[in-house]
């Protein structure tokens, strides 16, 4: 069996090997990298709007009496905030404060939760949850292969979205949720995106996934949508320093090191509380930061950022970004050169390249600073 065989497939793979995209194996899924090139694909997002097939990421329903106290418990964010319609970004900590994975909180009703997880994580997080949920009345239910997922993101993303739906957009609030008939179906859909643009996201049944898309290309055909893959979402999502876990955050970081801490309340008790209170008093030894290079270089992961010929952090992310035509970069470092305008040494092959720690996001509402 070769190893396209092995990997499993989305409702719309139909559409991407017909519309030509290079494929490649992403979270054991087949998935569409790009369809023209990462920068058309990018820009065309920034300036207009893209489709994105992020079917490959976790949904679990958690529903029952005990589900909000079962919530509050395992994720960092006050759950109890939340009203039926409104989402929240949170994440899942170990007891000794390292992430077990960011996520998303949808409340659908009272009693009743969505969280929609990372697809590296989705057996990783299932197991967490169900060894954390006990004899508590909240039921947890593993719906990742019943939905498909579909993105619609940019400046026109509205204009777009509302050619197939009526719901009223207009009044519609950053992180919340609705249902309407699309393609002849009601799907779950929310105003949420991982690119820093106005955008949607479309939990759509499975068996309704190709009437969907049917219905998204049709009426995208005059808003000039482009289809965008996985290459420019990591771009996008990078240009705006949103966290990428396995990159910039996993088990060995904490959501405060991370410049996370505003998804944390620590008003409540919750796993790696402790920890991670203790960490925020006494503040971390090392800090995600967003650096700049004014050299033509290509920051990669995985690159040391060193001091006196000795590696004191390392990049966690890097590109050139296609907005600002420069490279940046995240990458965690020590405190003391964490404040912005801070200069840093990146070793890059047999060079040593500066870059300066500069505020994020790196991309500012269409212009650069």
């Amino acid at each position: 069996m070769t190893t396209t065989a092995k990997m499993k497939l989305t409702p719309f793979t139909d559409y991407h090997e017909t519309a030509g995209a290079k494929m490649v194996d992403f979270a054991g899924y087949r998935m569409p990298i790009q369809y023209t090139s990462m920068t058309a694909e990018h820009l065309a997002v920034r300036k207009n709007v893209g489709l994105f097939d992020l079917s490959h990421m976790g949904e679990f329903e958690v529903a029952g009496p005990e589900a909000l106290d079962f919530l509050q418990l395992v994720t960092t964010n006050d759950v109890s905030a939340l009203e039926p319609g409104q989402i929240q970004y949170s994440c899942m900590t170990y007891d000794d404060g390292g992430i077990v994975d960011d996520l998303l909180v949808y409340c659908l009703e009272p009693d009743r939760y969505l969280l929609v997880v990372n697809a590296a994580n989705i057996e990783k997080d299932w197991a967490w949850l169900q060894s954390h949920v006990g004899d508590r009345t909240a039921k947890l239910s593993n719906r990742s292969d019943e939905l498909g997922l579909l993105a619609i993101q940019g400046p026109n993303a509205q204009q777009l979205m509302a050619e197939v739906t009526d719901v009223d957009l207009e009044t519609m609030a950053y992180y919340t949720h609705a249902r309407a008939e699309v393609g002849g179906v009601e799907i779950l859909f929310s105003r949420t995106g991982y690119t820093g643009e106005d955008g949607f996201e479309l939990y759509i049944p499975q068996p309704a996934c190709h009437a969907v898309w049917e219905e998204i290309a049709a009426a995208g055909l005059k808003h000039g949508l482009e289809l965008i893959g996985l290459g420019a979402r990591d771009t996008l999502r990078l240009e705006m320093k949103m966290a990428l876990y396995g990159n910039d955050i996993d088990q060995t970081t904490s959501p405060i090191e991370a410049g996370l801490g505003w998804i944390v309340n620590l008003d409540k008790p919750f796993i790696g509380r402790e920890p991670i209170a203790r960490q925020k008093e006494a503040k971390p030894d090392r800090r995600l930061v967003c650096l700049e290079f004014t050299d033509k270089v290509f920051p990669r992961t995985g690159y040391p950022i060193v001091e006196n010929g000795a590696a004191i952090g390392r990049i966690t992310s890097g590109t050139v970004s296609p907005s600002l035509g420069i490279p940046i970069a995240l990458g965690y470092v020590p405190r003391s050169l964490a404040k912005i305008g801070s200069e840093v040494t990146v070793a890059i092959r047999d060079r040593s390249v500066s870059a300066r720690v500069v505020k994020p996001p790196f991309y500012k509402d269409g212009s650069h600073r």
